[in-house]
């Protein structure tokens, strides 16, 4: 696996960190921590730029979370009602968790799409009820921008210094990859099946 990434960076440079953050946010195939770790690490290796790698990334993750701030902003609350009551249990929420997130986000809507971006877990989903309490569009833009640059900044900081101090760890990257997907996979799946609707 750390062959893949960095073969795909070094084929695709930045356009594949752009998409891929994109996509991460969009429909969560590999965690955020891998491709900006890989992509530090390609760093350290002199393949890529800090600042490239920094750029790219940010503007990726933050095209995919403005996709489901669309999503939201453009879709009526009650037309989602159907739609969770129908899918709760894979989207392990209820009907009245939307709206108790939907009046959260009046009061507290900037801070919690900041603080999200450093959480392992929430930081695409806050983009929809974000949308949803019609979050002004400017000032959605910059708190995803401003936590997704200090997150950024700190994976690709740890790519690059496991690249450049520690060339055997490259061995272990693959195997820590996969394991962090995997992880990913298991929590869902654990939510799905413990997931029991309060109503």
């Amino acid at each position: 696996m750390t062959q893949w990434f960095l073969d795909g960076l070094e084929q695709w440079g930045y356009l594949a960190i752009f998409l891929w953050m994109a996509l991460e946010n969009i429909i969560p195939p590999v965690p955020s921590e891998v491709i900006m770790g890989f992509a530090g690490i390609a760093v350290a290796h002199g393949k890529l730029s800090y600042w490239g790698v920094m750029v790219s990334g940010t503007l990726g993750s933050t095209a995919g979370n403005y996709f489901w701030y669309w999503i939201g902003r453009n879709v009526p609350l009650q037309r989602l009602k159907p739609f969770v009551e129908r899918n709760g249990r894979w989207l392990t929420v209820e009907w009245r968790d939307v709206e108790r997130i939907d009046n959260f986000f009046f009061r507290h809507g900037q801070w919690l799409v900041f603080v999200l971006r450093f959480a392992p877990f929430g930081r695409s989903i806050v983009s929809l009820p974000a949308g949803v309490s019609k979050m002004p569009r400017w000032k959605f833009i910059v708190w995803t921008l401003a936590g997704t640059t200090i997150w950024n900044a700190f994976l690709t900081g740890a790519g690059w210094y496991l690249g450049s101090n520690f060339r055997e760890a490259e061995g272990w990257t693959g195997p820590a990859a996969v394991a962090i997907c995997a992880a990913v996979v298991v929590w869902y799946v654990w939510r799905v099946v413990k997931w029991k609707p309060k109503g």
